[in-house]
């Protein structure tokens, strides 16, 4: 094998260096113009929204929606303990505090029941619930089947974070549908990327408006500079929005070699003793999922190994790999914040591993991490 392989690098080629090329051609390069115009268009047309706003990042995106929908100061937002610190770090910008619930163990999104048990609670410690986000995690989408109706109850509104998921689906209905707002990320180890960038898709013109108002630095329409409130420079580059174009064009494409590569890991640890894919419940294009990431899951006693173990001897192989996420309420700048915890996070984080999942795989490099996943079980412990 020559050179490192990694988890989930960006997949860009000769129809990316066209379109960024063009946008450049055109003079177009600061933070506007027609690319970022069609890639909004084009953007909420796959997931199915009317509005689409691109910005500079998915936090970026998480913000201006929070804001959007009046989060601020003595008020909570639910949030995933099982997440990347992106999630509750939105929450953090806006003043209000996150309430950290834990995760489904056979998927890692939210568990919409300690969810009901967050709204429901008269007795709660925490200040008013004035939204949740729930996570789209590893590019399958949350239970909105029961988290829809439950905060629909509760008058609160949901904003999903859709960042892993793009292309993914729930009974048909597209990531990035969901809630007031959904918001997409597209970071350079994401389904497709624009390097970085991100978008908040939504039905709501008004919430649509004031993401893109806060996004320009909430300048006003006047010919001077005019501020009445404060704002962020937010806003997606022209140049970054030429290769989101080209990147969702090769979507479909990019989804299914993930699904593929996710399929050969299913068969590869078909007979392992005490080993399951995360959100293994069936096959991964008829349950929607995207398959962003592969996570495979170890019972220790049952197998006879862990995932560290597995993790170092592929790190040996220049075979990048990665832990599932910290649950938030174990990280120190989240210290005494709020949760509602069953260890069902915790127990992921201790027993689960990312294994390289890009669509720029090629097919002698998921040869030689299948062959050194082959070694590895059958006994195989050896350092480099």
């Amino acid at each position: 094998m020559t050179g490192r392989i990694h988890l989930s690098a960006p997949d860009v080629g000769d129809l990316e260096a066209e379109f960024v090329v063009s946008a450049l051609r055109s003079g177009w390069v600061a933070p506007s113009g027609p690319e970022v115009d069609e890639f909004e268009r084009e953007l909420a047309g796959r997931v199915g929204a009317q509005y689409a706003v691109a910005v500079s990042s998915g936090t970026a995106g998480l913000h201006l929606a929070l804001l959007a929908l009046g989060v601020g100061a003595g008020q909570s937002v639910v949030v995933p303990t099982l997440t990347f610190a992106a999630t509750a770090n939105a929450v953090a910008y806006t003043g209000a505090v996150p309430i950290f619930v834990d995760c489904d163990p056979a998927t890692g999104n939210i568990d919409s029941g300690l969810l009901g048990e967050a709204l429901d609670r008269r007795d709660a410690p925490w200040p008013p619930v004035t939204a949740v986000i729930p996570v789209d995690m590893f590019g399958r989408c949350a239970d909105y089947d029961a988290i829809l109706p439950l905060c629909a109850a509760h008058r609160v509104p949901v904003v999903a974070d859709a960042a892993e998921a793009l292309g993914a689906a729930l009974h048909g209905r597209p990531a990035g549908s969901f809630g007031r707002a959904s918001v997409l990320s597209f970071n350079g180890n994401k389904i497709m990327t624009t390097s970085g960038g991100g978008m908040v898709t939504t039905d709501d013109q008004t919430l649509a408006a004031h993401c893109r108002y806060l996004a320009g630095q909430a300048r006003q329409p006047v010919a001077h500079y005019e501020h009445t409130d404060i704002g962020y420079n937010y806003r997606l580059s022209n140049l970054l929005a030429a290769l989101g174009r080209a990147q969702l064009r090769r979507l479909d494409s990019m989804i299914a070699r993930r699904r593929e590569l996710r399929q050969r890991y299913a068969k590869t640890f078909a007979a392992v003793p005490g080993v399951n894919l995360l959100g293994d419940l069936g096959d991964a294009a008829d349950q929607g999922a995207n398959a962003w990431l592969t996570v495979i899951v170890v019972d220790p006693q049952r197998a006879g190994w862990d995932v560290g173990a597995l993790a170092r001897y592929l790190a040996g192989r220049h075979i990048e790999t990665r832990p599932v996420w910290k649950p938030m309420h174990r990280q120190p700048v989240h210290a005494g914040a709020y949760r509602l915890v069953t260890g069902a996070a915790d127990q992921l984080f201790g027993t689960g591993l990312a294994l390289p999942s890009g669509s720029s795989l090629g097919d002698e490099q998921i040869v030689e991490v299948l062959a050194a996943i082959d070694r590895f079980l059958d006994g195989d412990r050896s350092g480099r």
